[in-house]
């Protein structure tokens, strides 16, 4: 392996501490939207993973917090963030799942960039130490 990490690997986990960054700052405010007016969000189908609209946004804020300071966590180059990362990632997208009633096109999309942020995580994130 070369001694200098490529401009590739450096930006596939910026890539992946920018997408944290972003998706905890959503998460947050649907977090704070579901709980001051619960009757924001409306489900339309009914689904197995139904629970009250304000529980869902308690959810999305602590997760969303979770996932800002490691997404900024990234940017340190530290092997916490990206291992804390990889895990919250991974309730990222069990989380937008579950959430596919409320957003359907937004839950996609969340879990899409999950499953990008633990690809650019476990495959290059040991490459910005480098850097």
């Amino acid at each position: 392996m070369d001694e200098y990490p490529s401009g590739w690997a450096i930006g596939w986990t910026a890539f992946a501490g920018i997408m944290m960054i972003m998706g905890g700052v959503w998460w947050i405010i649907s977090g704070i939207v579901a709980i001051a007016n619960d009757t924001f969000f409306v489900v339309g189908e009914e689904y197995i993973f139904q629970f009250d609209t304000t529980t869902w946004g308690w959810i999305h804020l602590i997760l969303g917090i979770i996932i800002l300071i490691s997404g900024f966590g990234l940017f340190t180059a530290n092997v916490w963030a990206r291992t804390v990362g990889v895990i919250i990632a991974v309730l990222w997208a069990l989380v937008a799942f579950a959430w596919l009633p409320w957003y359907p096109v937004w839950a996609i999309v969340f879990i899409a960039v999950s499953i990008f942020v633990i690809w650019a995580l476990t495959v290059h994130g040991h490459d910005i130490d480098a850097a």
